[in-house]
């Protein structure tokens, strides 16, 4: 069965699919910011506020780097949180050696009450990286995870459904091994889904 042609544009890239009979492009919202030069928003784009930019697969503004989080430095702030975690963890060494519990607390009584609060923010560093590995292991941003029922392709998906996942294994090996640009119209209607 020969489906219909529907040709989109997505920013630069010009894409064909051929969509069943009664299958529609959900409305994506539409771009009325200056700044995003199209009227239309790519498929997992998002208009963040404090950045004033249109941002292609958003994740998340992120207060510490100062900067949104989305598909062309995803991978970099899951390896500086990686790293952050290491730092921190390396910061827990450093206890000196004495015979006695006594001489020991006295020689590390302050490293020790610096310990504590290292081990604190390792734990919330582990937590941050944790989560950020499973919701790249779904293939799924902060921002989808977390208003999921707001946006519109993915309002009709099932609590447990993620019309973008392609497995554990593809889903990590595109994250962390394929470089560019993905058209996510394309994986969105990928043949056998059954998207309304």
């Amino acid at each position: 069965m020969r489906w219909p042609k529907v040709t989109a544009t997505s920013s630069s890239l010009r894409f064909s699919l051929y969509l069943p009979s009664g299958v529609m492009i959900p409305n994506l919202p539409s771009a009325d910011h200056p700044c995003c030069g199209s009227s239309q928003q790519p498929m997992r784009s998002k208009h963040c506020q404090t950045c004033q930019h249109c941002v292609r697969r958003y994740d998340h503004h992120c207060p510490w780097i100062e900067n949104c989080v989305g598909e062309r430095n995803h991978r970099w702030f899951v390896l500086y949180l990686a790293v952050q975690l290491l730092v921190l963890l390396w910061g827990l060494t450093g206890f000196s050696y004495a015979p006695t519990w006594q001489l020991w607390l006295r020689t590390n009584g302050v490293l020790l009450a610096v310990a504590v609060l290292v081990a604190l923010l390792s734990l919330i560093m582990l937590l941050l990286l944790s989560s950020h590995l499973y919701l790249v292991s779904l293939n799924t941003t902060t921002w989808e995870f977390m208003s999921r029922h707001r946006i519109s392709y993915l309002k009709h998906c099932g609590a447990d459904e993620n019309p973008f996942d392609r497995g554990t294994f593809h889903n990590l090996w595109g994250f962390f091994c394929v470089w560019g640009t993905v058209v996510w119209e394309q994986v969105y209607f990928r043949e056998g889904s059954d998207q309304v």
